[in-house]
């Protein structure tokens, strides 16, 4: 993949008007108080694995309509105080993974919890299973969870993460070893696009890091891009030729966009150049929309796998010196 999205100089002053419901906030006001019926009901079993540094559990709670969701909570052991915690979001089609996919925020000093998302990877052997979406949706759907209830935004898939994603972050402020005061949130690519959203509906964390997002600026996106996931909504349109109006509609309560406008704390973006899943276009215009303090690291040479690792010893360095203030 080549240069193929707008030059850099364009790109740090991209800022282009948002599709905004004039309900917008009201909707999710509604949606979280609506989860918030339910007793979060959270479960953290030891999880036998013979690490020495770290405890590990496999967490469960109550999510969205009181769903079950699973996760990962791993403390760096002998922790005598509330310790940060970083919440971990997972991209698209993945799963949570082994216990040691997840060690670098624990040999930090930090606890880490990763969220399972709801209907998408799996579990690792030994762990309850996979976290299903049991939520029915009314209308037609591509393959694919991005089009799944996308004709009404009370019904649309990513209503259900994105509450999952603020319930963990609740879950995790509850349990004693974390310092609620200094929970973080983190992802790439959908998982960007979960921490992105989260940190404007859980305004109490400390910090976002936000690499690659996905399901951010759909209207660009879906016009510059041949790339899946985001051509499950062309696929879709292909077929359903009258759906256009209803289909960003819905989108426009989960565009990454709105929730940046009203994300207020610290957040460490990343974006890759050379990105055709997440174009960079589509980054910057969440990040210039962010209303916190910001910073992102551009890399100009890189697909969607962004900085990899390179990234991730700059948000270790970025954490340790924003926690430690």
């Amino acid at each position: 993949m080549s240069l193929f999205d707008l030059p850099i100089e364009q790109l740090r002053g991209y800022l282009p008007d948002r599709d905004e419901p004039a309900d917008f906030d009201d909707f999710w006001s509604r949606t979280l108080a609506e989860a918030g019926r339910f007793d979060p009901a959270a479960e953290f079993v030891p999880y036998d694995l013979p690490l020495s540094g770290v405890d590990v559990y496999d967490v469960s709670f109550a999510g969205w309509g009181g769903h079950r969701i699973g996760g990962w909570f791993i403390l760096p052991r002998g922790v005598q105080e509330p310790v940060p915690c970083v919440m971990h979001y997972i991209g698209y089609s993945g799963g949570r993974g082994f216990p040691k996919d997840h060690l670098l925020w624990p040999t930090a000093g930090y606890a880490v919890f990763v969220m399972e998302t709801r209907g998408h990877g799996g579990a690792s052997p030994g762990s309850p299973g996979v976290t299903g979406d049991p939520h029915g949706s009314a209308n037609v759907q591509a393959p694919g969870m991005m089009t799944r209830g996308i004709l009404d935004p009370e019904d649309y898939y990513y209503r259900r993460v994105f509450t999952d994603a603020a319930r963990a972050v609740d879950v995790a402020a509850a349990h004693p070893a974390v310092d609620e005061s200094r929970i973080v949130v983190s992802g790439g690519s959908q998982g960007g696009a979960i921490a992105q959203a989260t940190a404007a509906l859980r305004p109490s964390v400390r910090a976002a890091l936000v690499d690659v997002p996905f399901l951010t600026h759909f209207r660009r996106a879906v016009e510059i891009t041949d790339e899946y996931p985001y051509q499950e909504l062309v696929r879709f349109l292909a077929s359903r030729r009258d759906g256009a109006d209803q289909l960003f509609r819905t989108l426009s309560y989960f565009d990454g966009l709105n929730f940046a406008a009203r994300g207020r704390v610290p957040a460490l973006y990343s974006v890759a150049l050379m990105d055709a899943v997440c174009p960079p276009s589509t980054v910057f215009a969440a990040y210039n929309h962010w209303q916190g303090p910001k910073e992102i690291n551009v890399w100009p040479w890189n697909g969607h796998e962004g900085g990899s690792g390179y990234q991730t010893e700059e948000q270790v360095r970025y954490l340790h010196k924003l926690l430690a203030g």
